[in-house]
């Protein structure tokens, strides 16, 4: 039995959540790839946004620090999706120092 074929019965016998997870190893496996964010030189600097939107990530984790939830996040950015703040999220997190610099250069200006 090959590789894949060992995949697929591993995968038929996985949770909703454990196939999402393996789908996030998967992303960042292939080069880095976080759905949903881009990096876009002519969109808001060059900075990780989420796609569709023109919302820079570093601006959600900020307002995440600040307290702000997820349910609020999502009133004040009706283009927001909940998917959209899972992907924000991971994101922050394998690139927490770049983030981190994007918040301290926002607070500098």
């Amino acid at each position: 039995m090959n590789n894949l074929e060992q995949a697929e019965i591993l995968l038929h016998r996985m949770t909703r959540a454990e196939k999402a997870m393996v789908l996030q190893w998967i992303a960042r496996d292939i080069g880095e790839a976080f759905p949903g964010i881009e990096n876009n030189a002519g969109i808001c600097g060059g900075v990780p946004c989420i796609v569709r939107t023109r919302i820079p990530v570093w601006v959600l984790v900020q307002a995440r620090r600040q307290g702000v939830g997820e349910a609020e996040l999502l009133r004040a950015y009706p283009a927001l999706r909940a998917e959209d703040l899972t992907n924000a999220w991971a994101y922050a997190r394998a690139h927490a120092d770049e983030i981190d610099r994007q918040i301290r250069a926002n607070e500098e200006d």
